[in-house]
């Protein structure tokens, strides 16, 4: 039989040690490219998915544009109106506040002189002028 030498000993376990390397080393590069694989089909799906997503979000922000310039218009629309409402009602109450007024008074005087005839008091102690809603008596510093 032949005798094992240390020299001979040592090369075996080197082997052995090398072979355990390289199984770890191929069960890790096994991993490595299944995960490699996963995470190209992940990329692949979610590339898949972003592009319709994309696509809608362009739309959907281009719709909001559109919207936001239909309200815009309706804004300055709105504020036109608003001016046009207000010259109109300046124009209104300037053309007929005075002569509104004027009327008020006449009918007011009036009615005061019909109330003051049918109470019977003196036709001259009920006389009155009216100037624009006043009643002012005519003889001011007189007492009757």
């Amino acid at each position: 039989m032949h005798t094992v030498s240390g020299g001979e000993v040592a090369g075996i376990l080197v082997a052995v040690f090398w072979a355990i390397l390289v199984s770890f080393l191929a069960v890790a590069l096994a991993r490595l490219a299944q995960t490699l694989k996963a995470t190209t089909k992940l990329v692949a799906d979610v590339t898949d998915q972003a592009v319709p997503l994309l696509a809608d979000a362009s739309t959907a922000v281009r719709s909001a544009q559109t919207q936001i310039e239909r309200v815009d218009a309706i804004a300055s629309d709105v504020q036109e109106v608003t001016s046009n409402a207000s010259a109109l009602s300046t124009t209104v109450a300037s053309t007929f506040g005075g002569p509104l007024v004027k009327v008020a008074a006449f009918g007011y005087g009036v009615r005061r002189a019909i109330s003051g005839r049918k109470d019977d008091v003196p036709a001259k102690s009920s006389r009155r002028t009216v100037i624009v809603g006043r009643a002012v008596s005519r003889g001011r510093g007189k007492k009757d």
